[in-house]
């Protein structure tokens, strides 16, 4: 039954990291109950809310699901758990702080981590996503990222950051290629570039907690959004298939609910 459930996963054309979550979701319920039966599926659900948190806990229950499907046995499917979502965006780096990071380190001349920080800041480009830029798509302006389910997404390089990026490029000689390589000429890897942004907060006193990949794709948004009050336009441009998700980026953050709590409260 494993094997063909693999097979069927397989046929999905699902990614090999979700075949293994959902393989393990499996694993872990017949590990812990003999038959699957409706009683048991409701047991399992109680136990992954006692030992995981909220999101591993949709993740298995969205495995299990899977397998259901597999059997036939839709109508047992477990409902997930809604995650309380909370009030504020945490962990974002400020504009002051996004702009002296950059200023920092043009000036100290880490022109490669100057463009890397730039260039995850001005395009909203995901980690994965990021390291895909290659010196061509500076040329044209664009990268078209596409999706699972074969949907184009086109992230775009604006102007200013366009030119500067060529003039650099044409002064290191290079023609083709990936944008950011590592010492051994390959492609950066994700973790390389986060490793080495902890390094650089420190380096200019900033918190650490806010100088991640990501940090930079939430700024981008809630810059955007500052600029041009424009929601279904800032989700396509991140790729969000719901406009829901986008919303979260007409929060404050919790840095910003601070300040406008110590300058408003006064009574």
């Amino acid at each position: 039954m494993e094997h063909l459930f693999e097979t069927y996963l397989t046929q999905r054309k699902l990614s090999p990291n979700t075949i293994k979550s959902y393989n393990y979701s499996r694993e872990l319920f017949f590990s812990l109950y003999p038959r699957l039966t409706q009683r048991n599926l409701e047991q399992y659900k109680l136990y992954l809310l006692e030992t995981y948190r909220p999101q591993t806990v949709n993740l298995r229950i969205r495995g299990i699901n899977c397998y259901l499907e597999f059997c036939g046995k839709d109508h047992w499917k477990l409902p997930f758990i809604k995650k309380q979502q909370k009030p504020f965006l945490e962990n974002v780096i400020s504009e002051a702080d996004y702009l002296y990071l950059l200023n920092s380190l043009k000036r100290d001349g880490y022109l490669y981590w100057y463009f890397v920080v730039h260039f995850l800041a001005s395009t909203g480009a995901r980690i994965h996503e990021f390291v895909q830029f290659k010196v061509e798509h500076v040329r044209c302006g664009y990268i078209d990222i596409y999706s699972k389910g074969g949907k184009l997404r086109r992230i775009y390089i604006p102007k200013p950051l366009q030119q500067e990026a060529l003039d650099w490029i044409n002064t290191e000689q290079r023609t083709s290629g990936f944008l950011f390589t590592n010492r051994y000429g390959d492609r950066i890897t994700c973790r390389g570039i986060a490793s080495q942004l902890k390094k650089f907060a420190l380096l200019y006193g900033i918190d650490p907690n806010v100088v991640y990949p990501h940090s930079f794709r939430h700024r981008f948004a809630k810059s955007f959004l500052e600029r041009f009050n424009d929601l279904a336009l800032l989700a396509d441009l991140l790729g969000h298939e719901n406009i829901e998700t986008t919303r979260i980026y007409l929060r404050r953050s919790s840095r910003e609910q601070r300040e406008v709590i110590d300058q408003v409260v006064n009574w």
